[in-house]
């Protein structure tokens, strides 16, 4: 009770001092405005920040009833552009959105056609050699999408089997690893999209379709018979998301600010659970 008593009297304190760290002032340092460069000054000369999104990665990013984009990563970025917007003054900041692919959405940020990516983009090593990241957003496995008639149980069941994975993911090599740690021969072939993956498994072209599990779970939801399908209980990897950017200091340290800021409000809670 007295450690608890003592950590609560130190509770204000941590807070002012990590509060001044995340807004990059120093305790007895004076706030400065550096001019702007890169993105930032980018957004505030032509009042327009392009936000990148998917059309069919539900619950992420897609477009909905309304012909609107929708999704976790979009509400995220939506809120980074609110934040953004206030810090640059620009009460009349417009939101442009960009349909991005599994293939062509790293070339739209490095592009300069798209500034932040709100979609199901896996922060990667390599990747970072060609774009930047926020702040993790989510964390996700990559699951396996089957036909309960092919008696896919496992990882281990696709022996000798044919497995779809959308093109331009990470989920290809992720499976190729899995099948490699488990001494299992397996043929990959890649699809467009995640309803080209679902129509591939559902006409039973291929024993199973991969992808993030809650990718699978939302494109498994248009099935034409969801009781025909099934995941499997076993993930191949690890995959976390986050938003893509260019390299830029300046606009990654302000999208981190913002998220920062939302993951300690119950805004993050709302969001979530919508």
């Amino acid at each position: 009770m007295r450690r608890a008593a003592s950590c609560s009297r130190l509770a204000p304190t941590l807070a002012l001092i990590g509060g001044l760290f995340l807004s990059g002032i120093a305790p007895g340092a004076t706030a400065q405005s550096p001019e702007l460069t890169g993105t930032l000054k980018k957004i505030r000369d032509t009042g327009v920040i392009a936000l990148g999104h998917r059309a069919e990665s539900a619950p992420f990013s897609f477009v909905n009833a309304e012909g609107r984009p929708d999704g976790y990563s979009v509400d995220l970025c939506l809120r980074v552009a609110d934040s953004i917007k206030e810090t640059l003054q620009l009460p009349k900041l417009q939101v442009k959105w960009v349909p991005v692919t599994s293939a062509d959405r790293i070339d739209q940020v490095t592009s300069g056609k798209v500034d932040l990516e709100c979609g199901t983009t896996s922060a990667t090593l390599s990747r970072q050699a060609s774009v930047d990241f926020s702040n993790l957003i989510f964390v996700d496995g990559t699951g396996l999408l089957v036909r309960n008639d092919r008696n896919v149980r496992r990882i281990a069941d696709l022996a000798n089997g044919t497995v779809a994975v959308t093109a331009g993911t990470t989920t290809e090599a992720a499976l190729r690893q899995a099948f490699a740690q488990r001494a299992i021969t397996a043929t990959v072939v890649t699809v467009k999209n995640e309803l080209e993956g679902l129509a591939a498994v559902e006409a039973g072209h291929f024993d199973a379709y991969a992808n993030d599990r809650l990718i699978l779970i939302g494109v498994a939801r248009k099935a034409r018979d969801l009781n025909a399908l099934s995941l499997v209980d076993e993930d191949a990897s690890m995959e976390p998301y986050a938003l893509m950017m260019r390299h830029d200091p300046s606009f990654r340290l302000a999208v981190n600010r913002s998220l920062s800021a939302l993951y300690r409000s119950p805004g993050i809670g709302e969001i979530y659970d919508r």
